[in-house]
């Protein structure tokens, strides 16, 4: 498909910064995916894992290719991804959780697919053509992270005993977490106005909706709305993201401009 140009009239900082967080998302899950390469439970879960750890490092590529071209200062996806300190990051706080068992990395998984798979359906219609044509195309792959995640949520609930406690402790861990996806700012608000986002409140229902429905199916509870952590969209995180970034950064760091 034909690469359009990005429409000027477009608020240029909001939209590299937008551009930052749906990228940095997919980089720093991507990663923490790819953490479990050899070590899942069994084989298929194990590749599985690793498909999606490259799905969304592929995605990334494309979200940060991107990124850099609207920065306009020369920086590549690499570089982004490679070169910048923990405070420059923008994703959201739960992807940076770490990975725990295999049914808190699934319910991880399954929280932030539900979003994603709304976040990304909306961005197809977006009037900026480049992020549609992105969109597009990540949305195939992040379907099926939904409907995988899904059913093993569903299945581990309302499995053994011990994998049902497994699933609502993590449930129970991980939900203070997706009040993050839903926050909304000056950046959010600039890009709805234009038509190139949809309002993040606007995903809460469905996303509501989809994980009501697969907590039900697995006997799992829901938890209360209540506090809820943020701060990642804006470079506020947690201690975790630096030891993420100290194993990921580790070859530009040390031998920088290294090349294959």
């Amino acid at each position: 498909m034909a690469r359009a140009a990005l429409e000027p009239a477009v608020d240029q900082a909001a939209l590299l910064e937008f551009l930052l967080r749906i990228g940095d998302n997919a980089l720093i899950l991507g990663h923490r995916v790819s953490e479990w390469c050899g070590h899942a439970p069994a084989l298929e879960e194990d590749i599985a894992l690793a498909n999606t750890a490259l799905d969304l490092i592929g995605q990334t590529q494309l979200w940060l290719g991107l990124a850099g071209e609207v920065e306009g200062k020369g920086r590549s996806a690499d570089d982004l991804a490679y070169l910048r300190d923990g405070y420059d990051f923008r994703n959201i706080l739960l992807v940076e959780r770490p990975n725990g068992d295999f049914g808190k990395t699934l319910m991880r998984q399954f929280l932030f697919d539900a979003w994603h798979y709304l976040l990304l359906k909306a961005l197809k219609g977006s009037t900026e053509t480049r992020i549609a044509e992105i969109a597009e195309k990540a949305f195939k792959e992040v379907s099926y992270h939904l409907d995988r995640s899904r059913d093993l949520v569903i299945r581990l609930g309302d499995g053994t005993a011990e994998s049902h406690s497994r699933m609502q402790a993590a449930l129970d861990d991980l939900w203070p977490y997706t009040g993050e996806m839903f926050a909304a700012d000056a950046v959010d608000a600039a890009l709805a106005e234009a038509g190139v986002i949809a309002e993040p409140q606007s995903l809460k229902p469905g996303w509501d909706e989809i994980v009501t429905e697969a907590f039900t199916e697995g006997t799992l509870k829901k938890p209360a709305d209540g506090y809820m952590h943020k701060g990642g969209r804006r470079g506020v995180h947690t201690e975790h993201l630096g030891f993420i970034l100290s194993e990921m950064q580790f070859l530009q760091r040390a031998y920088p401009g290294a090349t294959w």
